[in-house]
């Protein structure tokens, strides 16, 4: 299509004086201009402008299909801006896209701050707990906020988790005349509030979750049900977290080990089973608290009904009882180069995995832990159960 109908413009808060000579006349020759409040007034559309409809929706852009159009979004309209929604409605041919200069780019400009050293966050319509796995000391980040109000909601935050001296700078307006830049610590911020659009900039000062497989279990909310630490960091390293996966954790739990596997792995997704009501409901809140409700869906259901109809997996954990009938539901999901690890506590789930691994393969290994523990007046070692685990790519 050589003259597309619909136009994504980036504009900023200088308004139209900011506007490349190509964007103001696919703004000029648009019929219908859609934008939020702001945009709409810095663009100077008058009666054409249509503002967002709430909650969010472009289902008003795509039943004017045909006409001439124009988006107006922040900056880029394809970072955390209304392009990324739009375009997987569309065709090739029928939008075309002019950027501006992104809020991340202003705010790095003002700073001085190198923006690939620099992580880059929309929360605008996020929640904070996204912030809780990528914070670590001297950490740079720039973010997005929804409005002034979440200036302070982030400070909060910070503080909560023991960033309360971190460094922030609030960049108000950017770009624009009434452009404000102001330091803080996170201490400091109390409940000010601050002018829309706002972003916030902060260099971490604290200590962040470790990277390393085996979180303390006094991280995670549970009731006794959690596969233990020294266990789970021998369990995430049989998975063999990788960016993409998809895991089925089947018999979640506390969903620990669904957590720490999504914190291995960028854009991996778990699907966890859990047939306890209330162990689902924790798990869904030991996700929260980590920021990853959004890759991680606990599913109540027992297994193997509830797999029916689920994504296939790279990975799969099994990590309670398990039968014969699950065994050969799960093997048989296996796409070709999967990889499925399995614990066993009890004798009976023992001889299932024995059987297993000899007709399927892999290694099997044992793991005996003690710790240390009072004895009389004196310290002795108190052993746990044993656990067999099983571990095999098909």
């Amino acid at each position: 299509m050589s003259d597309p109908w619909l136009t994504l413009i980036g504009i900023g808060e200088d308004g139209l004086e900011g506007l490349t000579p190509a964007s103001r006349a696919a703004l000029d020759r648009a019929e219908i201009v859609f934008g939020g409040p702001r945009h709409l007034e810095l663009a100077q559309v008058g009666a054409r402008g249509r503002a967002w409809p709430v909650p969010f929706t472009v289902a008003p852009v795509l039943a004017e299909r045909g006409r001439p159009v124009a988006v107006l979004a922040s900056g880029d309209p394809f970072w955390h801006g209304a392009g990324g929604s739009l375009i997987p409605q569309l065709a090739a041919g029928e939008w075309r896209s002019f950027a501006g200069v992104s809020t991340f780019a202003l705010a790095a400009n003002r700073l001085g701050w190198r923006l690939e050293d620099t992580l880059c966050l929309g929360l605008h319509a996020a929640p904070l707990a996204r912030l809780r796995p990528v914070l670590g000391h001297n950490q740079r980040l720039i973010l997005l906020l929804r409005d002034g109000a979440a200036v302070a909601e982030v400070a909060e935050f910070l503080q909560r988790h023991g960033f309360g001296a971190s460094e922030l700078w609030v960049l108000q307006a950017l770009g624009g005349p009434k452009e404000s830049i102001l330091k803080f610590t996170a201490q400091e911020i109390g409940t000010q509030q601050f002018a829309t659009p706002v972003a916030l900039a902060v260099i971490a000062r604290g200590i962040g979750l470790s990277r390393a497989s085996g979180l303390e279990d006094t991280l995670f909310e549970h009731d006794g049900q959690i596969t233990r630490r020294p266990v789970r960091a021998l369990t995430l390293s049989a998975l063999a977290p990788r960016p993409g996966d998809t895991l089925w954790d089947i018999g979640t739990g506390s969903g620990s080990v669904s957590i720490e596997f999504l914190l291995a792995a960028p854009g991996s997704r778990s699907i966890a089973l859990e047939a306890d009501p209330d162990r689902a409901a924790r798990a869904r809140r030991n996700a929260a608290g980590f920021g990853l409700s959004h890759r991680l869906a606990v599913i109540e259901a027992r297994a193997p009904q509830g797999l029916d109809g689920l994504p296939r997996p790279n990975v799969v954990f099994v990590g309670g009882g398990a039968s014969a009938a699950l065994l050969q539901a799960v093997w048989a999901a296996l796409p070709a180069g999967a990889r499925l690890v399995m614990n066993a506590v009890t004798l009976e789930t023992e001889a299932l995995l024995y059987a297993a691994q000899a007709s399927h393969g892999g290694t099997l290994m044992r793991i005996d832990l003690a710790e240390m523990g009072p004895l009389g007046t004196r310290r002795g070692w108190e052993p746990a159960r044993p656990v067999v685990q099983w571990s095999v790519a098909k």
